[in-house]
């Protein structure tokens, strides 16, 4: 594996586990009603898709092993391009669905690359 690939898997790593951390013990309410906690939850998910989107680019093959890559970055360009239509529920939803996967899958190939 690349070092550049190692350091953005490493980067989605950090945000992801720093997500779960912040979003720990909330609600989508709680959620609604902090612009802290959105705040730092959008910068990480912005820094998951911008690693996501510098790996595709140096190398191809390792965003087709991360699943909905694609769509991670289009969250990424949504969160940061079109910041007056996100909507909590979507960003909540992603939280509580998505993002332990993703973050099992990172870890998976960083431990293989040990």
């Amino acid at each position: 594996m690349q070092l550049k690939v190692r350091a953005c898997l490493e980067d989605v790593r950090l945000a992801a586990e720093l997500i779960l951390r912040f979003t720990a013990n909330k609600s989508l309410s709680d959620y609604e009603n902090d612009v802290l906690l959105r705040s730092a939850v959008e910068r990480q998910f912005e820094i998951i898709g911008e690693a996501i989107n510098r790996m595709r680019r140096v190398d191809p093959n390792i965003i087709d092993s991360l699943p909905q890559s694609l769509r991670i970055i289009a969250f990424r360009n949504i969160l940061i391009h079109g910041y007056d239509v996100v909507e909590n529920t979507i960003v909540w939803e992603v939280v509580q669905n998505n993002l332990s996967p993703l973050l099992r899958h990172v870890q998976g190939l960083l431990s293989t690359q040990e």
